[in-house]
C-alpha cells in the first residue's frame, strides 16, 4: 500500500519515519480513529528496527510469569541511569510497557515470545537473571503482498546466503553441525531447500526473524488500518503558523509537496548515528580523530533531530555516552569500501579474548557490546585509533568462528585472501601480522592461560554473572566463558568502534512532546525512538532498551494525540 502523496493532503497526524516508534505511533493513533500518513526517505521501509535483534525490554511483561515486580525494575533503572534518572518518564514507561505489549498482541499482526536474556548487570540493585525481555516471533513476509519489496531486508553481515537464523541457538548449532550429525545435516538441507523456494518464487526469502520479522508486523499492522507508508519521501521543512507546526514539505519522487496535519507531525526519523558532522562532536572517539563503522541504516542522517531543532526544539550533548556503541569489523565487500559486522556472539566464548596494539587485555570480553565499545573508548584514550582485536586459537575457530570468518567445516584460508582474519603459526607471528606488540600479546596469553586452565580469569572475572555465561558454551566446564589459547595456528579480527543507533536526542515532555530552549513545548511537534532522547540516560542495561522504550512511547505519544490518555 503506498498511493501517492497529493500536494495540500490533509491528515490528522504525519510521522516522519518508518521504524517500530513512528509505526507504534501511526498504529496507535489510527486505532483511536486518527487519520495517519507516514512517510519515509529511503525507498524501503523499517528503519534501524529492521537491522536489529527485534528484541525489547519491558520489566512485568505478561511473557516473564510474573516473576517481576515495578519496585525492582525501578531501583535498576535508577542504578544504570544515576544522575540522569528521569522519575516521571522512567514511571511512565513501567506502567505502560506491559499494556503497549497487551494491546500489540491482541489487536494487531505484532506477536512476541519470552526470552531467557538476563538483564546486562543482574547483580545491581534491581537487576534480574531472566524474563524482562522479549523477542518479536518470526514471520512470514509474504504477507505483505507487494509491499514485502518494500521491507528493508536484513543485515548482510549476519545472514548466510541471505536466509535469517531462527532466534534460538538450537537453529545455529544444526548448522555449526552440519558435516558431523546427520540429523543436523537434514536440518540445514531442509532449510536451505525452503529459503531458495523462497527465493524463486518471491526474489527473497520469506520466513525472517529478529528485526526484520518486528517491522514486518508492524508494517502489516499498519496496512491493514489503511495506513500508507510513502517510501522514497523526505521531509525537508516542517511547516508552522501561530499555532504551532501544522505540516511538512516533502520531496517525492514525483516532486516536492506540501503535507498538513492537523493535530501534530511526529519526529521518528532515527537519531543521527549516520550524521558525520555531529558524531564527530559527540562522539569521543571521533573527536580524537579515531574511526568509526556503524551498521545503522544510511538514512540515519538526523533529519528528525535536525526539523526539531529548526522549529526551536532543544538538543543537548549531555550523556556519558551518546550512543549504543558496538565494536564492529570491517568485512571487504568486493568494490573497495567495507561493511561491518557487529560483534554479537564470538567474544563471549570460550578461548577468545580481546587485545588492545601494547597485546593486554582491558575489559572482560563477556560484558555487553556497549560495555565492551565503552571500555575500547576508554582504554584507547590519548591515542588517535580506538581498535582492539579478538585473538583465538584454531580450535575456538573451527568451533565458533570469529566474525565474519564461519567456523568449520568452511575453511579460514576463504577470509584470509581479503585479509579480514589474520593468522600466525605462533602468537609472535600473528602479533607481526597485526602490527600488536608481540611481547605482550605472549605475556597476555601466558597469564590468561594460567587461570583458564581451572576456568579462572583473575584479571575481569569473565563468567561472574548470568549475561556473561548467556551466550557462552555451555558445553564448557567450569566457566563457559573461559578456556586456553594454546593450539596454533592463532588468529585474529580487528575490531573497530560502531553503534547500534544513538541516545541523544530532542528534549520532550512524557508525551512526546517537543520542548523548546525555555523549557516550553512546540505545539503540534513529537518525537519518538531515536529523535528523543533516551529515558536510559546514555547507559545500556539490558537487551531491548531502545525498541521497548520506542514502541512503550510511541504508544504513549499516539494516545496522547488521539485524546485517550
Amino acid at each position: 500500500m503506498d498511493e501517492t502523496l497529493r500536494d495540500g493532503q490533509r491528515c490528522d497526524v504525519l510521522v516522519i519515519g518508518s521504524g517500530a516508534g513512528g509505526l507504534a505511533t501511526a498504529i496507535t493513533a489510527a486505532e483511536h480513529g486518527l487519520d495517519v500518513v507516514v512517510i519515509e526517505k529511503e525507498p524501503v521501509f523499517g528503519g534501524s528496527t529492521a537491522f536489529s535483534g527485534g528484541v525489547l525490554w519491558i520489566p512485568g511483561n505478561r511473557h516473564c510469569g510474573g516473576a517481576d515486580s515495578r519496585d525492582a525494575a525501578r531501583r535498576y533503572m535508577q542504578a544504570e541511569t544515576g544522575n540522569f534518572y528521569d522519575a516521571e518518564a522512567v514511571e511512565a514507561y513501567l506502567r505502560t510497557g506491559p499494556e503497549m505489549l497487551d494491546f500489540f498482541e491482541r489487536e494487531t499482526e505484532v506477536a512476541f515470545v519470552p526470552t531467557l536474556y538476563p538483564d546486562y548487570h543482574p547483580l545491581a540493585p534491581g537487576g534480574v537473571d531472566t524474563g524482562r525481555s522479549v523477542l518479536a516471533a518470526p514471520y512470514d513476509t509474504s504477507a505483505l503482498g507487494k509491499d514485502m519489496k518494500r521491507l528493508r531486508p536484513p543485515l548482510k553481515t549476519i545472514t548466510f546466503m541471505g536466509m535469517m537464523f531462527n532466534s534460538s541457538n538450537a537453529d545455529i548449532k544444526h548448522f555449526f553441525n552440519a558435516t558431523k550429525s546427520f540429523g543436523s545435516f537434514l536440518y540445514v538441507a531442509r532449510r536451505l531447500a525452503g529459503h531458495f523456494g523462497e527465493v524463486l518464487r518471491h526474489g527473497r526469502g520469506t520466513k525472517v526473524t529478529s528485526g526484520n520479522a518486528l517491522a514486518a508486523r508492524l508494517a502489516k499492522s499498519c496496512f491493514d488500518r489503511r495506513i500508507p507508508i510513502h517510501t522514497g519521501c523526505a521531509a525537508t521543512e516542517l511547516l508552522s503558523g501561530p499555532d504551532g507546526v501544522t505540516g511538512a514539505v516533502i520531496a517525492t519522487p514525483d516532486g516536492t509537496v506540501t503535507v498538513h496535519a492537523g493535530k501534530a507531525v511526529v519526529l521518528a526519523a532515527g537519531g543521527f548515528a549516520r550524521d558525520l558532522e555531529r558524531i564527530r562532536q559527540a562522539y569521543p572517539h571521533m573527536r580524537r580523530g579515531g574511526e568509526h563503522l556503524t551498521p545503522v541504516p544510511e538514512g540515519s542522517t538526523g533529519d528528525g533531530i535536525e526539523l526539531g531543532i529548526a522549529a526551536g526544539g532543544r538538543f543537548e550533548l549531555r550523556f556519558p555516552n551518546a550512543a549504543a556503541w558496538m565494536p564492529v569489523s570491517k568485512v571487504p565487500d568486493g568494490k573497495g569500501g567495507h561493511i561491518a559486522f557487529p560483534h554479537l556472539l564470538d567474544r563471549y566464548k570460550p578461548g577468545i579474548i580481546a587485545v588492545l596494539k601494547d597485546g593486554r587485555r582491558f575489559t572482560n570480553e563477556s560484558e555487553s557490546y556497549h560495555d565492551v565499545g565503552a571500555a575500547m573508548i576508554r582504554a584507547c584514550e590519548g591515542g588517535t585509533e580506538t581498535a582492539c582485536w579478538l585473538i583465538a586459537d584454531r580450535r575456538a575457530l573451527s568451533k565458533y568462528g570469529l566474525g565474519h570468518a564461519k567456523p568449520a567445516p568452511v575453511p579460514p584460508v576463504l577470509s584470509q585472501r581479503t585479509g579480514y582474519l589474520k593468522h600466525g603459526r605462533t602468537l609472535a607471528e600473528l602479533a607481526a601480522a597485526c602490527g600488536i606488540d608481540p611481547a605482550g600479546l605472549e605475556a597476555t596469553v601466558a597469564e590468561y592461560n594460567r587461570g583458564a586452565q581451572d576456568g579462572q580469569d583473575p584479571a575481569f572475572g569473565r563468567g561472574a554473572t548470568s549475561f556473561n555465561r548467556y551466550l557462552a558454551d555451555p558445553e564448557v566446564a567450569p566457566n563457559p566463558c573461559v578456556a586456553p589459547i594454546e593450539t596454533g595456528p592463532f588468529y585474529a579480527v580487528k575490531l573497530v568502534m560502531g553503534d547500534l543507533g544513538t541516545f541523544e536526542g530532542l528534549d520532550t515532555t512524557v508525551e512526546g512532546q517537543v520542548l523548546d530552549r525555555e523549557g516550553g513545548t512546540i505545539p503540534g511537534l513529537y518525537a519518538v525512538g531515536n529523535d528523543r532522547a533516551s529515558i536510559m540516560g546514555g547507559n545500556y542495561p539490558g537487551a531491548g532498551i531502545t525498541l521497548g522504550p520506542a514502541m512503550t512511547f510511541g504508544y504513549i505519544t499516539g494516545r496522547h494525540l488521539a485524546g485517550a490518555a
